[in-house]
């Protein structure tokens, strides 16, 4: 082993995640930095490097120290303390700035910010609100560096640090040694392998009831990302034996003791004992009870008036209803709560506009909401009426939950929520406790897309209960017969192969394309070049802002990882040095397309939202993203929650409309290879759906219409 020690010039690459670091190091004696290979936990430039190892000769970058051991400590000398302070390690310092503070402090700058920082004012440029920034930069990154450290030694990505102490604070280290399966509970990103081997580094035993605990609580959470409320208690039992390899006796106890302090609660599904998450099992009870309560409360519109204001409005419109139009109105004005249900071209938004035109005639309010941004957006465009999300209409506020609630109810005659397929127990929960005793509740949505992202299938429950009256519109309008991509939606969801030839006369447009290729690398380089080139010179459309690629699984060739790496290349390569930052394995890039992963209420946006980089701050480590036309800032320790979305999943796709969805067909996803899938997928596409790649694949995914069981006791609630 060698040694070598030298002030760090420059940061060549760091990767947050798991420490690896190339650095240039100017070492005394020589004229020329030095490259330095290892791992280190934090690095700024500016900083005094000790490492250990050894010499080597790489083939392709020449000499470089490869060190095994790296440890960096704050530096002394002037140059040094202003590289380390310029270099993006306290927001609110750049390069103008640390010289100044230099200049004026010297080498007791460090101690001026730290306990006399009203000093700092004495500088031009520096007022009471930038000082006050600094000096939090200062005590966060302290503190932040001690997690990072000690996260670091226990194998775990140091990217967490900042979230677990915003979630801890000066207590972080405390708490992740009293309970690190906490960890998996209380942050998000950090999962349980990763609190395990922090409770293994920190000798809890392997058996220990505590791990046993934590691998329970972690297999219900992992439950509901595939949708589960609630697991059966032999399922679960199993299930966390194999993850974590303990007698049964031992979990079973352990359960028995999480039921008893209500840390769960359990619950019979179809005549088996299962359990829940508590938050997850009071949610679904309260959807039950609210909309029983609410079914039970007489119209605010007298039954004699119905009939004349559905026929007043056909009239005052000019338009002839279908029946099934008619009795969807009918309910909507006659019940408390009904739901119309559809799919495409088959008069959802003339029954809604018809329904508003009804109240507005009684003189009676309206709301309207959908899950998403996009399915908000779209709800206004087809009826000219102002919608919202859910979560904007609830008013969530930031650490509080929503504003809008059993003592806030909503204020509003009618309320309509449209794309309920999207909705899951938690929202669902959350909106019908925002319902008063004045309202009329109309819920629409497509039964046969698929369901939720989230746990529950509360539109599939709603209509199996039998406890509301239901309006299933399946005529097909002639208008919107003319369009292959809803012929073909309907074909799709009744089993049938749709037609996939091209118009006859190829100078022909039409909305609906299928591209036949056999080999997953030609449907890659299919998908691109109709991405890039062929849709935007045929159609006019903008292979950024118009064209969504939708693929059925995250992983392989054709998932979204890998063609999201190489749209963005092909799309929008790097132009010019700063305009790109490298976080949590993926490079976020100026105009980069991306999409929000979980609800961040502290920036009003949500899961599934989509935007587009407009600015990257290394010196303030921001990055802007445009949300509908919103600026919202992401600390660059946050863009986990962001990831690239020139291609999404079709899940990930629910709610939205597209002018244009590009789908890969392949049986390399013969795995998620289903009706309600492509169904879905297709039905995404407002102007143009092109499918790419293999009739075989496709004509699998018609014929699988077995949809995934999902534990959930909302149903049961809703009958009994």
């Amino acid at each position: 082993m060698e040694h070598l020690s030298g002030l760090i010039e420059r940061i060549t690459f760091h990767n947050p995640e798991n420490g690896f670091a190339v650095l240039k190091v100017k070492v005394r004696g020589s004229r020329e930095a030095e490259t330095v290979v290892g791992k280190v936990a934090v690095v700024n430039a500016g900083e005094h490097l000790e490492a250990e190892g050894t010499w080597q000769a790489d083939k392709l970058h020449g000499r470089q120290f490869k060190a095994v051991k790296i440890t960096v400590i704050p530096p002394s000398s002037t140059q040094g303390i202003i590289k380390y302070l310029s270099s993006g390690l306290v927001k609110g310092i750049g390069p103008t700035y640390a010289r100044k503070l230099v200049e004026r402090f010297g080498d007791k700058v460090f101690d001026v910010i730290e306990t006399r920082s009203a000093k700092l004012e004495e500088i031009e440029g520096i007022g009471t609100e930038r000082r006050k920034r600094i000096k939090n930069a200062w005590e966060s990154q302290k503190v932040v560096r001690e997690i990072m450290i000690f996260l670091h030694a226990n194998g775990i990505s140091t990217s967490r640090a900042v979230r677990i102490y915003k979630t801890y604070g000066a207590e972080s280290i405390d708490k992740v040694r009293a309970d690190p399966f906490a960890l998996a509970r209380d942050i998000v990103g950090i999962g349980f392998k990763s609190s395990d081997q922090i409770a293994h580094n920190l000798g809890i035993p392997h058996d220990s009831p505590q791990r046993a605990a934590g691998g329970i609580t972690h297999v219900l959470s992992q439950a509901t990302s595939s949708g589960h409320c609630g697991l059966p208690v032999e399922i679960l039992i199993k299930s966390t034996v194999e993850l974590l390899g303990i007698p049964e006796n031992i979990i079973e106890a352990a359960m028995e003791k999480e039921l008893n302090e209500r840390r769960l609660v359990s619950h019979s599904l179809e005549g088996q004992p299962a359990v829940f998450l508590p938050a997850l099992r009071k949610a679904e009870e309260t959807i039950a009870r609210q909309l029983h309560r609410l079914s039970s409360l007489p119209s605010l519109i007298k039954g004699a008036n119905v009939e004349n204001l559905l026929s007043g409005i056909e009239a005052a419109q000019e338009m002839m209803l279908a029946e099934a139009q008619k009795q969807a109105v009918r309910n909507a004005l006659s019940s408390r709560v009904s739901i119309v249900t559809g799919g495409p071209g088959v008069g959802k938004t003339t029954v809604v506009r018809t329904i508003l035109a009804a109240f507005r005639k009684a003189d009676l309010s309206a709301l309207l909401c959908a899950p998403t941004g996009r399915a908000a957006k779209r709800l206004n465009e087809s009826t000219g009426a102002p919608a919202s999300t859910i979560h904007r209409m609830l008013e969530f506020q930031p650490g509080k939950g929503p504003t809008r609630n059993a003592d806030n109810p909503l204020e509003a005659d009618l309320l309509v929520l449209d794309e309920a397929s999207m909705m899951d127990v938690p929202l669902m929960n959350q909106l019908v406790r925002a319902i008063g005793d004045d309202t009329h509740f109309v819920i629409v949505g497509d039964i046969d897309q698929l369901p939720s992202v989230g746990p529950g299938r509360v539109l599939h429950h709603l209509i199996e209960s039998n406890r509301f009256p239901v309006a299933r519109l399946t005529e097909v309008f002639r208008q919107a017969a003319g369009s292959r991509i809803i012929t073909s939606a309907h074909a799709i969801n009744a089993g049938k192969l749709p037609e996939l030839d091209p118009p006859a006369n190829r100078d022909e447009l039409t909305d609906f394309y299928f591209i036949d290729r056999e080999d997953p690398e030609a449907i890659r380089e299919m998908i691109f070049q109709m991405v890039k080139d062929r849709i935007p010179k045929r159609f006019g459309l903008d292979p950024v802002s118009d064209v969504q690629v939708l693929s059925p699984m995250n992983r392989g060739s054709l998932g979204v990882r890998d063609l999201n790496a190489t749209l963005q290349e092909r799309l929008n390569p790097p132009v010019e040095h700063g305009n790109e930052i490298e976080r949590f394995g993926t490079t976020f890039r100026m105009g980069d397309k991306v999409m929000q992963l979980r609800n961040n209420y502290d920036k009003s946006v949500f899961n599934g939202d989509l935007g587009t980089i407009t600015a990257i701050r290394a010196e303030d480590q921001e990055l802007i993203v445009h949300v509908d036309g919103i600026p919202v800032t992401y600390e660059f320790g946050e863009l986990d929650e962001l990831t690239l979305a020139y291609a999404t999943t079709i899940h990930k796709s629910q709610g939205s409309e597209f002018p244009c969805v590009v789908i890969p067909v392949s049986t390399q996803h013969f795995m998620m290879l289903q009706r309600n899938l492509i169904y879905t997928g297709i039905t995404r596409g407002r102007k143009l759906v092109v499918l790419i790649g293999q009739k075989k694949a496709l004509s699998m995914a018609i014929r699988n219409n077995d949809t995934a069981l999902r534990y959930s006791a909302l149903l049961q609630d809703l009958e009994g």
